[in-house]
């Protein structure tokens, strides 16, 4: 098997590229780039996003021979490096969710978050891809697209809005033949409904409502399978919510980047990075509930600034006498700008209100911190 090449696009964002998350967004089989256009440029105001377009769609140039859904994961991953490389967020829709699946499992220390949407640990059976292949091969992409309107899309869509789908369809005229067929055997080998036992990140699994491609209980199937994965079900759209109902799947996706984003601009990458190398099955829950909640939804309200939240953060550890995880958050305080006199006058504080013992081991963990920082 052959490597493919991926050609990608980066939307620009509106604050520093350097610090900006990255996130990227893969395709269904038969599109292009242009199905996350307005899910990008929501995005794109606080993240990186990077497209990238399949063997012979789009940008990308045709495939020169067989490849995996693995293989197709290995070639994201150069792009990313094209690019910057490091940490990213992923998120996929049918064939770009099996991609997804496999970074997760291949690449767990790249990717901080995963989207699997209208796709499954197993897409179709390898007899329907074979006929789909040879179809393809001896009547071109033409052939596919009253098919694809029908599947791709949810009753009265396109009626309701023509322009998007009948673009959509339009491009799909434009794919090479060839490899088109050739993502189709690739789906028609691949299964990971067992080894997506293994994945350690925090994944949503979402489904179409009227999707008849990827069936909802198989999308929960493998929320069920996924350690501490969430579901959800998009209502109203089919197998291309991206198209079909852009602002709910960018409420999705941004509901995930944030706590992880949030996280890591706390605590650091090495801290997020070693409590995720360390996720069990036990713990797989805890680890997606403290991202989702504690820093997406509560670390993320407007209403108080960081250094305000941790300064609170400071006073409760210290009161509920949780030492293991105060120096932890002394770090976090620095990094959120506030500075060693602030601290030590919030554990003065403290003294009175929680006890002079609980001050007392605070102020010796916060020494230590201060130490490390001057080593």
């Amino acid at each position: 098997m052959t490597r493919p090449r991926l050609i990608g696009s980066v939307t620009p964002v509106r604050i520093d590229a350097r610090t900006a998350e990255l996130v990227v967004l893969g395709p269904s089989l038969g599109t292009t780039t242009q199905l996350w256009q307005e899910v990008a440029d929501e995005l794109a105001g606080d993240v990186r996003v990077l497209r990238f377009d399949l063997p012979g769609h789009g940008a990308s140039p045709a495939a020169t021979g067989p490849f995996s859904i693995g293989d197709l994961a290995d070639a994201v991953v150069d792009l990313v490096d094209s690019v910057g490389g490091g940490a990213f967020a992923y998120a996929g829709i049918s064939l770009g969710g099996a991609i997804g699946v496999e970074l997760a499992l291949r690449y767990p220390r790249r990717v901080s978050s995963l989207a699997v949407i209208c796709s499954a640990g197993r897409i179709g059976t390898p007899d329907g891809w074979n006929d789909r292949a040879g179809r393809a091969r001896s009547s071109g992409t033409a052939s596919l697209v009253a098919t694809s309107a029908e599947r791709w899309f949810a009753p009265g869509f396109l009626d309701a809005v023509p322009a998007p789908g009948a673009a959509a369809l339009s491009l799909l005229l434009d794919i090479d033949d060839e490899s088109y067929a050739l993502c189709c055997e690739a789906l028609g080998g691949w299964d990971a409904r067992q080894r997506a036992r293994d994945i350690r990140i925090p994944t949503l699994c979402a489904a179409g409502q009227f999707d008849v491609a990827v069936l909802a209980a198989e999308v929960e199937s493998l929320a069920a399978v996924v350690p501490g994965s969430d579901y959800s079900l998009i209502e109203g759209v089919a197998h291309l919510p991206a198209l079909e109902r852009p602002a709910a799947v960018s409420h999705l996706l941004r509901s995930r980047l944030g706590g992880m984003r949030t996280r890591r601009a706390v605590l650091g990458d090495a801290h997020v990075d070693r409590a995720i190398a360390d996720t069990t099955p036990e713990t797989a829950d805890f680890q997606e509930f403290i991202t989702r909640v504690a820093w997406g939804e509560v670390w993320n309200r407007p209403g108080l600034a960081r250094r305000d939240r941790s300064l609170l953060t400071l006073a409760a550890l210290i009161t509920g006498g949780h030492e293991r995880e105060l120096a932890m958050h002394v770090r976090a305080a620095l990094g959120n700008g506030l500075s060693r006199a602030e601290i030590a006058e919030a554990i003065l504080h403290t003294a009175v209100y929680a006890g002079f013992p609980a001050a007392n081991a605070a102020s010796g963990i916060a020494k230590r911190v201060f130490a490390e920082q001057d080593d």
